[in-house]
């Protein structure tokens, strides 16, 4: 029986601690060897070198694998261009898309809408309620736009997309315009009609989303624009009064859905 080769004697002074967790060796793994002097390689015998060599190489591979996986997901998030505005994700889906990408245009012309009463003589009530809706809206257009860009989606969607929803509920610039020309006497009140109906297209929208979203902050959002346009719209017709033993309503319109 040949004799076992003697092991190598560790390099001379302390061994520094090692801290990398690539270092870590299970029960069944033999224990990493000190470092040595170049001129000592060829004393090693040969089965620890051998152990050092394919620990290496698999730290290698292992190194080679996770760089490729970086590479590959940072491609597809970015080489891909914008995904389609249908798809949904990790933690939301297409309702929770749909319903941003349809509510940026809406508070748009909502803003354009509640401007007008700057221009025109309105009640206190009516100017106060306009100025609030402004900031409301803006603010909400600026969570949505940051909510879309998380999620790597495009802020506008192509029509055909929305119209197995029911096409996207607007306000027309046809519409403001109209209102804008309209005499002093009824600016208020058409101006009020206007605004309950395209409140109510939110409403609409936002109960879709709370009954059919996926994302939290999302679904949290449309409880928030189901409450406060509901609110505003009793407002608003409190404001108008009662017209006819069924009271206001909202202008049937054939571009609301």
């Amino acid at each position: 029986m040949t004799e076992r080769p003697a092991a190598v004697p560790p390099a001379a002074g302390p061994r520094a601690p090692v801290h990398s967790s690539s270092d870590r060796h299970t029960a069944d793994s033999p224990a990493a060897e000190p470092p040595v002097a170049d001129g000592d390689a060829a004393e090693r015998p040969a089965a620890v070198r051998g152990v050092v060599k394919y620990g290496a190489l698999a730290l290698l591979a292992a190194c080679v694998v996770l760089v490729f996986a970086q590479c590959g997901a940072a491609d597809h998030s970015t080489s891909g261009g914008p995904a389609p505005a249908s798809k949904g994700g990790n933690g939301f889906n297409s309702d929770d898309v749909m319903f941003l990408q349809m509510m940026l245009p809406h508070q748009e012309q909502g803003v354009k809408l509640v401007r007008l009463a700057k221009r025109h003589s309105v009640s206190p009530e009516v100017r106060t309620l306009a100025a609030a809706i402004e900031t409301t809206q803006i603010a909400e257009a600026e969570q949505i736009q940051r909510r879309l860009r998380e999620w790597r989606r495009p802020l506008r969607a192509n029509t055909n997309e929305h119209a197995a929803h029911g096409g996207v509920p607007e306000t027309t610039d046809a519409e403001l315009e109209a209102l804008d020309q309209t005499p002093p006497n009824r600016f208020e009140r058409e101006f009020l009609n206007l605004l309950i109906g395209h409140q109510d297209d939110a409403v609409q929208m936002a109960r879709l989303e709370t009954g059919k979203g996926e994302d939290g902050w999302t679904k949290r959002l449309a409880e928030r624009v189901d409450h406060s346009r509901s609110a505003q719209i009793h407002q608003m017709l409190k404001i108008l009064g009662p017209q006819s033993p069924e009271g206001p309503r909202p202008p049937e319109d054939s571009h609301r859905k």
